[in-house]
């Protein structure tokens, strides 16, 4: 198995715990329940592979994933009562997730030769898609866009932490490590402390 391949596993299984999650807050059947886990545990590496035309896309090659997915939303549909507060397991399992998936975009596009940009954005869209696409289409306020709080920051970091790593570091687990780290640490920072950039603020007009 491939690094991508692991990352993307353990990515599917965590984000597709948080979009049966999001289900479970919206009250849907089981079916609805699998749809949502999917979508969230496949989105952001469908969209990396999409773009940087790796064929075929991941969860088509090896179907695992899909599986992943699945059986973790067959897993929350019976448990989800049992939390006392989902919102708040969502957000750290996103926060959880988010590092995996970052590094797997970011290996991804290294292994095709791409060029630093290139890295940086498959990272970000790896890491940010798929809990994008799960939160548009259960209505809710995307976490991406929630003020205040690190998310596409945080996956940026992480992947940028990645490319430097593998200029000092020879070998794959520095620049893993290196994008794990930075890419949580910041991400659990915003929530945890209220680390934050500075945001718009509009000021009045004079006259």
């Amino acid at each position: 198995m491939t690094t991508v391949f692991a990352l993307d596993y353990a990515a599917a299984l965590v984000f597709a715990l948080s979009g049966a999650l999001v289900a479970s807050r919206a009250q849907l059947d089981l079916i609805g329940f699998a749809f949502l886990a999917s979508l969230t545990a496949l989105g952001g590496g469908t969209v990396r592979d999409l773009l940087l035309d790796r064929n075929p896309v991941f969860w088509i090659a090896d179907p695992t994933p899909l599986a992943i997915a699945c059986g973790a939303a067959v897993v929350v549909f019976f448990t989800a009562h049992l939390l006392e507060s989902r919102m708040t397991v969502l957000t750290w399992l996103d926060a959880l997730a988010l590092p995996i998936a970052v590094a797997a975009g970011v290996r991804a596009a290294t292994d095709m030769d791409q060029t630093v940009p290139i890295i940086l954005l498959m990272g970000v869209a790896t890491g940010c898609f798929g809990g994008l696409l799960r939160d548009v289409v259960a209505n809710e306020v995307p976490l991406l866009i929630k003020p205040g709080k690190l998310y596409v920051t945080a996956a940026l970091a992480g992947a940028a932490a990645a490319i430097i790593a593998a200029k000092i570091w020879s070998g794959e687990a520095a620049p893993l490590i290196a994008c794990l780290v930075t890419t949580f640490a910041l991400r659990a920072g915003s929530l945890a402390f209220g680390w934050r950039l500075p945001i718009y603020k509009p000021r009045a007009p004079r006259g």
